[in-house]
């Protein structure tokens, strides 16, 4: 579920600058863009020429843990990189990066999320205790730096059927589903799981019921 877009005023984006931005995953412009909706500065990496249809992109929401510190809580850092990846492969594409931390909660209910969730709630229990709804973000900024970027219809890099309702819905055409999956391990198993079990995420779980098959009977 995401939140319901400010509607009050027309949304305007303003790049204010790029630069280049060498990674280990390959070279790629960095703009930085202001807007009149909130007081947050997004971004967008960019490789190539972007302008046009079928453009590979990801949108990708901010995540201080996993994106900065390698967090293993989430996939979110991994999901990132491996973006990163796929799109210098290419040669072209984009990658937005909304600051809505916390699926829109905030890094300071994030942590307290956190803290309920290690006295057993899952993720979208812990956003509900906290006052908030299971996922808070917004997408219309996102596309509207995609507008202006050029891209008029884009293969999304998501696992998240919500997200690509929200492009089409805010006028941007998807074309593809891209998988982006994250390795599963005991520090994001229930994480995980409750992305595909609460929130509908496309992720096959399959192999994680056979490992514990395999571990209950002492098998590999």
């Amino acid at each position: 579920m995401t939140r319901t877009p400010n509607t009050h005023r027309p949304l305007i984006v303003k790049r204010q600058v790029c630069a280049r931005i060498p990674t280990r995953e390959g070279t790629f412009q960095l703009c930085l863009y202001e807007n009149n909706r909130d007081d947050k500065e997004h971004l967008a990496l960019v490789v190539g020429d972007v302008r046009g249809e079928g453009v590979l992109v990801r949108i990708h929401s901010e995540c201080f843990t996993g994106d900065v510190l390698g967090s293993l809580r989430c996939d979110c850092g991994e999901q990132l990189h491996r973006a990163m990846e796929l799109i210098a492969r290419e040669g072209r594409g984009v990658i937005v990066y909304l600051r809505q931390e916390g699926r829109g909660i905030g890094l300071l209910d994030k942590l307290r999320a956190y803290n309920l969730q290690d006295q057993g709630y899952d993720t979208v229990e812990a956003n509900l205790a906290l006052g908030h709804q299971a996922d808070e973000r917004d997408y219309d900024i996102g596309v509207a730096i995609l507008r202006d970027l050029g891209v008029r219809s884009v293969r999304l890099l998501t696992n998240n059927p919500a997200k690509i309702e929200a492009l089409e819905a805010s006028g941007m055409p998807v074309v593809q589903r891209v998988p982006v999956v994250a390795p599963i391990h005991a520090e994001n198993q229930r994480y995980i799981e409750t992305k595909v079990q609460r929130m509908h995420h496309l992720i096959n779980l399959s192999h994680l019921h056979l490992n514990g098959e395999q571990r209950r009977h002492g098998t590999r």
